[in-house]
């Protein structure tokens, strides 16, 4: 019997010799009928430490190594897709509002004069 192999992104690597990896399925709702994305982690076997939170990997599923390792790791197919923990505040910065009372027009004088 063939083994299964499941892509995912590696969410921890805090485990000596093991990744957690996050896979996502999509399944359709039984009664409403709307796509939605279900997700498991597995615990992966990574012999030489080599992979980091964020990258996407295909694991298959091998003899139990311990009580949750039962996946190793075959290969990198990607890249880091997303931060796990990163800097997202930087980038949503909300635009300045113009203080009450004032309109635009006077707040930018040079503009009206040419």
């Amino acid at each position: 019997m063939p083994k299964r192999v499941l892509t995912g992104t590696v969410v921890s690597d805090k485990g000596d010799k093991t990744v957690v990896v996050r896979v996502e399925r999509r399944v359709k709702h039984p009664l409403y009928g709307k796509i939605i994305k279900l997700s498991k982690k597995y615990h992966a076997h990574d012999e030489s430490n080599a992979y980091r939170p964020g990258e996407q990997v295909r694991i298959q599923e091998c003899a139990p190594i311990s009580k949750l390792k039962t996946w190793t790791v075959v290969e990198r197919v990607g890249g880091p897709v997303e931060a796990i923990e990163g800097d997202t505040a930087g980038s949503m910065e909300q635009p300045v509002k113009a203080a009450k009372g004032k309109s635009a027009k006077a707040d930018a004088p040079e503009a009206a004069e040419a």
